[in-house]
């Protein structure tokens, strides 16, 4: 029977079956996607719960083989007195290296607000009108990054400008930002190198620094 021949009624409750049909499609495919989406997820991220877990404990190993090996070069006097904990050490063969870093952090104190109130103060009186460009690239070195502290390497830019001005508030101010900084050791990180055929040295990247 062709569709011409239906009456307005049949036509209706067809499409409504039509219609009735393709719902019920569409949930048996959203349905089957979720399944197959949540399955991955799980397998994913238990897989990825034990790397994690698994990274953790060897992070751990290497701290107490580092802490040991670091024993064993001070008494044998390979361990540089200004090591600070970070050192590297190499097999005999010159082809496995692990280093350890020392992971620090720069930290200033309160000291530091009114430093750069007194350096701000003093460039905005005698320098912006007399010299723009230098005013501008003294106080980008003032710039805090988005966790609101000054960065370190600008800090240490400014200082390279240290002897340029007598101004009481230049060198209170600068005092101060070095009085106010202090190092901290967030703790320590580690390096994994191999020598490939080619004789150069290739990482191996394990990322545990926020373990």
């Amino acid at each position: 029977m062709h569709t011409q021949e239906l009456s307005t009624a049949e036509l209706e409750q067809l499409l409504a079956k039509r219609k009735k049909e393709e719902r019920a499609k569409a949930e048996k495919e959203k349905v089957e996607y979720e399944k197959g989406r949540d399955e991955m997820i799980t397998k994913v991220i238990t897989t990825a719960k034990a790397l994690f877990r698994e990274l953790g404990e060897f992070k751990q190993f290497c701290h107490i083989e580092m802490d040991n090996q670091a024993v064993k070069l001070s008494e044998y006097g390979k361990l540089r007195s200004n090591s600070k904990g970070g050192f590297s050490v190499t097999d005999s063969e010159d082809t496995m290296r692990v280093t350890r870093r020392r992971d620090t952090e720069p930290v200033w104190d309160e000291r530091s607000t009114k430093a750069v109130e007194l350096i701000k103060d003093f460039l905005g009186d005698a320098i912006k009108k007399r010299d723009t460009k230098m005013y501008e690239i003294l106080m980008s070195f003032l710039e805090r990054n988005a966790a609101g502290e000054l960065e370190y390497g600008r800090v240490m830019d400014l200082y390279k400008h240290e002897d340029k001005f007598d101004d009481p508030r230049w060198k209170e101010g600068l005092r101060l930002i070095k009085e106010s900084f202090s190092n901290h050791l967030k703790g320590y990180g580690y390096e994994f190198k191999v020598k490939g055929d080619d004789g150069k040295w290739q990482n191996l990247y394990l990322n545990f620094s926020s373990l």
